[in-house]
């Protein structure tokens, strides 16, 4: 951490403030203690911090190598890119992106203070996507900041501790604040689809579901009560997609996963087996197999070996 003058890059030196209630300048910075972008695929936060900036502080026009993006607390300013001008105000976020020219000033009556974030990597266009900002888009404002705003020192007091998992923190808190953004900023992702939509989207998460939890000892009832649905409603909208009730998917995708473990790992008992896909009763788990395949789940092992000695 450190404070130093804004932007001390020689760029248009700030006019002196010529009343009392404007704050005196600062800056507040951290950076990342991994230099290596590589040590979080796909998303690296490279600093963070908090500014004060001086009244009619002018910067640029410049580019940056990286993503930047600045969240305004108090004041105001503008902010100008290639496309297009804007006014800032409290509340106002924007966004500066790799190679962009930009400039920006501050009010010489209300100078800004705002956090940033300087981020790299292959998810940045992602991240933004989702968080509402357009392909040309710079700036959004925010109905409620208080929560957003509160995240990004995060970012500066987990870069302060420099710790092994200080990059993994601060690319936690980048993606919550996205995901804040995008709540605010996309009302239409929350709107009502329609019963088509609905039920393709409520058929893939019960797939997903009995797909990651077939290895405990889910029912039908405990995924109904994960969704907040009625039972026999799930049951309905998956046999109307999958051609099957969600009971029978799941015991196909057991026995499934049991004749992998069959073939491939024979130190297994069958009881082993069968605890591993989620059946706990080692005879409830024989019979279905047999009714299945027609054979004991030894026996398919047994074939499975000497056909392949």
């Amino acid at each position: 951490m450190f404070r130093t003058s804004f932007e001390q890059d020689g760029e248009n030196q700030p006019a002196q403030a010529t009343s009392n209630s404007i704050k005196p300048e600062t800056y507040l910075v951290a950076s990342s203690p991994m230099m290596e972008e590589s040590s979080i695929p796909g998303l690296h936060v490279l600093f963070a911090g908090e500014s004060q900036t001086s009244a009619s502080h002018r910067l640029g026009p410049k580019v940056y190598s990286f993503y930047l993006m600045h969240i305004v607390l108090e004041g105001e300013g503008a902010f100008t890119t290639e496309q297009q001008h804007y006014e800032l105000k409290a509340g106002d976020t924007f966004l500066i992106r790799p190679n962009q020219l930009i400039s920006y000033e501050s009010s010489p009556h209300s100078p800004g203070r705002y956090r940033r974030v300087a981020s790299t990597g292959d998810h940045g266009d992602q991240l933004v996507q989702l968080a509402g900002f357009p392909n040309h888009s710079a700036v959004i404002s925010l109905p409620n900041t208080k929560k957003t705003a509160q995240y990004y020192p995060n970012m500066l007091e987990a870069f302060r501790e420099g710790h092994a998992t200080s990059v993994l923190q601060a690319s936690g808190w980048l993606q919550l604040i996205m995901s804040q953004y995008g709540k605010q900023q996309l009302p239409q992702a929350s709107l009502p689809p329609s019963q088509a939509n609905a039920e393709q989207k409520l058929h893939k998460q019960m797939v997903h579901y009995l797909s990651s939890q077939y290895t405990h000892p889910v029912s039908i009832a405990n995924m109904a009560e994960a969704f907040g649905y009625n039972r026999a409603y799930l049951s309905r909208i998956f046999k109307k997609r999958v051609g099957m009730p969600p009971s029978t998917f799941l015991l196909n995708l057991r026995l499934d996963h049991a004749r992998h473990l069959l073939r491939e790992r024979p130190e297994l008992t069958i009881e082993q087996v069968a605890a591993s896909v989620g059946i706990q009763d080692a005879l409830y788990f024989s019979k279905q197999f047999r009714k299945a395949y027609r054979q004991s789940p030894s026996s398919y092992r047994k074939q499975v070996l000497e056909t392949l000695s």
